[in-house]
């Protein structure tokens, strides 16, 4: 059994501005935990079922704290509807300088506030080795719970950065390329894309902001042959990703 001291900061944890409080995240679920110890991430705190240690003891750093609790107290503390594993307090990675290079493909999103679209994402930016994912600052957080645990672990190998994101477009170098998704676009197919700039992903509902569509140089589009309005944002930009690498191979 936990503190309530201890309880009472992992409920914390929950909520944004705590986590921007005290510079800290919840990584939950056996696998990224497991990712977060094998990772350069400082953990803070492994709290974890007597099973689940077992498995585990050997990737558990000695100097770290560990709490050994039951299913039933591990879910309450959880953001997950059950959690028979294991629970971590993580820091917040410091950023790294966001400097596009003209070889490097990044990934911005432009006010995708789904956290779970916002983890598959960022896992996708991890599958393609892309420099990283920018979001604007009304994106989802990338360190919300349920981000972190849609990523599957890229948490812990892809970088992230929250930006103005209409600004930070506008101080890149004009010759960088500026991709974004549009129903207006050019047939993804039929192009020659090299994996170097920026690709721009929107909401699903009202796709990419005037500001942000303001500085793109191309616009993309998927053709479709049926009636659905739309595709879900990770699954258009699965497909935009797979023609900016299919000349790599």
């Amino acid at each position: 059994m936990i503190s309530k001291a201890v309880a009472k900061y992992v409920h914390a944890l929950h909520l944004k501005k705590y986590r921007l409080r005290h510079e800290a995240f919840l990584v939950e679920g056996g696998k990224s935990v497991r990712e977060l110890l094998s990772s350069g991430i400082l953990t803070e705190r492994l709290i974890v079922t007597p099973e689940f240690l077992e498995k585990i003891r050997a990737e558990v750093p000695d100097a770290l704290p560990v709490d050994v609790v039951s299913e039933e107290e591990l879910t309450r503390l959880s953001t997950l509807s059950a959690n028979n594993t294991a629970l971590a307090v993580a820091r917040l990675p410091r950023q790294k300088p966001l400097q596009p290079a003209p070889n490097q493909l990044l990934l911005a999103l432009d006010e995708v506030r789904d956290p779970g679209n916002v983890g598959t994402l960022i896992r996708l930016a991890d599958w393609y080795g892309l420099a990283g994912v920018v979001c604007s600052d009304t994106c989802a957080d990338p360190w919300a719970p349920k981000t972190v645990v849609a990523t599957m672990g890229s948490f812990t190998r892809v970088p992230v950065w929250q930006r103005n994101l209409p600004e930070w477009l506008q101080s890149l170098p004009a010759e960088l390329p500026v991709y974004g998704a549009d129903l207006h676009g050019d047939n993804v197919h039929r192009l020659t894309l090299r994996p170097t700039g920026v690709l721009i992903m929107g909401s699903e509902s009202h796709g990419l902001t005037p500001p942000v569509e303001a500085c793109l140089t191309q616009r993309l589009h998927i053709p479709g042959r049926g009636q659905a309005e739309s595709l879900n944002v990770a699954v258009s930009a699965a497909i935009l990703l797979d023609n900016f690498y299919r000349n790599e191979r």
